[in-house]
């Protein structure tokens, strides 16, 4: 009969933590670099070399992929004849190492989840609690699936209740196109079966900690109808054109990943739930002996990537930009943007809003400024800020014209897409909302010499920063005019892939 010490569970969860942040497993690596060399799509082609070069990155400078750390997922089978040799609940346990990784000073990551989330949504200031599930199985040991599941891609998850005689592959392709890209493909979708509604969920959730195998699967053949089913929607989903950050391209998602359970005569229950390109989990067991132990990677399993903006990068002073200078951009340009660039988010923006409302004077001057949408990771050492990739602007667009129409706010930079409403503001104002790649955090944050908090130093990572950026390399998601290359690239890729097809 295994016994196992308190500290050794809580070691082991802070250090996986800790080792995903700054590592990517394998496999993705393998995958995304394979989709890279096949990839046709300029666009989603240089998103996915800024996803790899930042991978590799991380791996040498042992900081997070990814400014939003996550919300940290457990599964923990635990042996009906273990003992424990602990203080602690195993609940306490978890959270402890929880506490611990996400509060290390040599790598400190970024605390995001909020108690109270009817009400205060008051941060909890470590990232605990944890969201753990448990099982208790035959044997001596405990085994231990985790994650750390970014908010962007967590926001998509879609649960339905069909018909027995729905189809699940027609209901999925209707459903993907209508995430959008805040989930940051090229990724994984996880999907899960039966059950019951929270069954399903957790079946999907639980499918994406294992392994990218579809290559493998495709070359042996698929042995029931659950891999025929992830073969299909993998060809079709791909088959979208959706592509990298959802500018249009070949790979939209790597592995298609599928949990079922038996049901109800009367119901299918499906989930699905994606996982981003900062895909980020890990798996051990622990017998007695010892905390768990994680093996370091090597530089050379990361492939060998530069990217340059090239020659035809526009440069914007954001200090002297113009009106005009702004209304020359055209959608699917690079941009190279230096000078002042101010921060907020969802909570910014709500403070903002609710103060002109008021009819009250803002505590910074927006006019004729850009606005990152970002909260970023805390620096170490001699950084100027910690990992500073985007957060989704979907978000923000329900402020957009308000924010364009009082104060002057001349432009935008996010991740993903912008709906109807915001894409008709920014052309009615004449602004524009220009994209940074999502999964490539600690590469932007090098463009960021030096960072200081101007309002709401409360909120913490969803403060009002001012950053001093230098080359931040930027695409132009929608120009002036109203154009998004988040709806004419996919739709482009998709008839490339149909007529490639024929």
């Amino acid at each position: 009969m295994a016994t196992i010490q308190q500290s050794h569970l809580i070691d082991s969860i802070a250090d996986s933590l800790q080792f995903m942040s700054y590592f990517h497993p394998l496999d993705f690596i393998q995958s995304v670099s394979e989709a890279y060399e096949r990839e046709e799509s300029p666009a989603a082609k240089a998103a996915m070399a800024q996803i790899l070069i930042n991978s590799r990155m991380c791996a040498q400078g042992r900081r997070p992929i990814c400014q939003d750390t996550g919300i940290v997922t457990v599964f923990v089978n635990v042996g009906m004849d273990v003992n424990w040799d602990a203080e602690m609940s195993v609940t306490e346990m978890v959270n402890e190492g929880v506490r611990r990784a996400y509060t290390l000073p040599e790598n400190v990551l970024r605390a995001s989840i909020l108690e109270d989330p009817a009400g205060a949504r008051k941060n909890t200031g470590d990232n605990t609690p944890a969201v753990i599930h448990y099982d208790l199985v035959p044997g001596d040991k405990v085994e231990v699936y985790i994650a750390a599941k970014g908010g962007g891609s967590e926001n998509k998850a879609k649960l339905v209740m069909l018909n027995p005689s729905d189809s699940i592959v027609d209901w999925v392709l209707e459903t993907v196109p209508k995430l959008g890209a805040g989930w940051c493909p090229p990724g994984m979708l996880g999907i899960g079966i039966g059950g019951t509604a929270e069954k399903a969920a957790v079946l999907a959730k639980r499918s994406l900690m294992d392994p990218i195998d579809i290559h493998e699967l495709k070359k042996r053949g698929p042995d029931n109808r659950v891999e025929e089913l992830r073969l299909e929607l993998m060809e079709k989903v791909n088959r979208l054109g959706i592509g990298a950050q959802g500018l249009g391209g070949l790979t939209t998602v790597l592995d298609v990943k599928i949990l079922d359970y038996p049901t109800h005569a009367a119901s299918k229950p499906v989930a699905m739930i994606p996982n981003c390109a900062a895909t980020r989990h890990a798996h051990f067991v622990l017998d007695g002996s010892g905390s768990a132990e994680f093996q370091t990677p090597g530089l050379e399993d990361w492939p060998d990537i530069t990217w340059d903006p090239g020659a035809e990068a526009k440069r914007v002073d954001l200090g002297s930009v113009t009106p005009a200078e702004i209304q020359s951009l055209k959608a699917g340009e690079t941009v190279l943007l230096s000078g002042k660039l101010l921060t907020g988010r969802d909570a910014a923006h709500k403070r903002m809003t609710d103060m002109l409302n008021r009819g009250e004077e803002l505590p910074v001057d927006l006019k004729g400024r850009f606005i990152y949408y970002v909260g970023p990771v805390k620096p170490v050492r001699d950084e100027a800020v910690g990992p500073a990739g985007p957060t989704t602007a979907t978000r923000m667009d329900k402020f957009t014209r308000q924010m364009l129409a009082e104060t002057g706010l001349a432009g935008m930079v996010g991740k993903a897409e912008r709906g109807s409403e915001a894409i008709q503001a920014i052309k009615d104002f004449g602004a524009v909302y220009m994209m940074a790649v999502g999964g490539a955090a600690y590469l932007v944050s090098k463009a960021i010499k030096s960072s200081r908090v101007v309002a709401f130093q409360e909120l913490g990572m969803e403060a009002i920063y001012e950053f001093d950026v230098k080359d931040m390399p930027v695409t132009v998601a929608v120009d002036s005019t109203g154009v998004s290359v988040h709806n004419t690239g996919p739709k482009e890729w998709k008839q490339v892939i149909e007529l490639n097809s024929l």
